[in-house]
């Protein structure tokens, strides 16, 4: 007799919910498929603290609030939950039938990339982004050089490409009062030079 592997346990949506609120560490739900999130590096994470200070400082007074990579968005037509390094929200954001963990309407969206995640975040976790009415900006972050690229989308649905390179550059948010510089993004990062 052949063995079998075994096939990984699908969930449903509220065992899924119920294993997140006690899990001590976060999983994204894939349309019944739990994903648990794997641990960043130390420039991951100090990229993450940069952004989340400089995004405030950007976004203060203008109606948008910036919230870190706790808060899990809700992607209806794709079934799927997940957790964005940085989220930005015009107003209050909606609550996902009253849940306070799961929202919908995030109009930014940030995802700082690393070796394991780089292809999903600029490939399918785009596509799965861009199904929600309120997503407007989608912004990629390097760890391994100093480099952002953001994604806008227009009144006609159109997106368009801006690449912001070296520690001499800065970020425009089409919603911010200023800019935002890669200088002080990457400040404290070493970058290793390529061979």
């Amino acid at each position: 007799m052949i063995a079998t592997a075994a096939l990984p346990k699908r969930y449903s949506l509220d065992e899924y919910r119920l294993l997140e609120e006690s899990a001590e560490v976060r999983h994204e739900f894939h349309d019944g498929e739990v994903v648990p999130m794997t641990g960043g590096t130390v420039d991951h994470a100090a990229i993450i603290s940069s952004l989340m200070y400089l995004f405030n400082a950007c976004l203060k007074g203008t109606g948008f609030r910036v919230y870190g990579g706790e808060l899990r968005v809700w992607i209806p037509e794709h079934n799927r939950g997940v957790y964005p390094d940085l989220s930005v929200f015009k107003g209050r954001p909606v609550l996902n039938g009253g849940r306070r963990d799961e929202v919908l309407n995030p109009c930014l969206l940030v995802e700082v990339l690393s070796s394991s995640t780089e292809a999903f975040d600029r490939g399918t976790k785009f596509r799965f982004y861009r199904s929600l009415p309120s997503f407007q900006d989608y912004v990629l972050v390097s760890q391994t050089e100093p480099l952002i690229e953001h994604y806008h989308r227009d009144e006609t649905e159109r997106w368009s490409y801006m690449t912001y390179q070296g520690l001499e550059a800065s970020l425009v948010l089409p919603m911010g009062n200023g800019d935002i510089p890669l200088a002080e993004v990457y400040q404290g990062i070493e970058f290793t030079e390529a061979l």
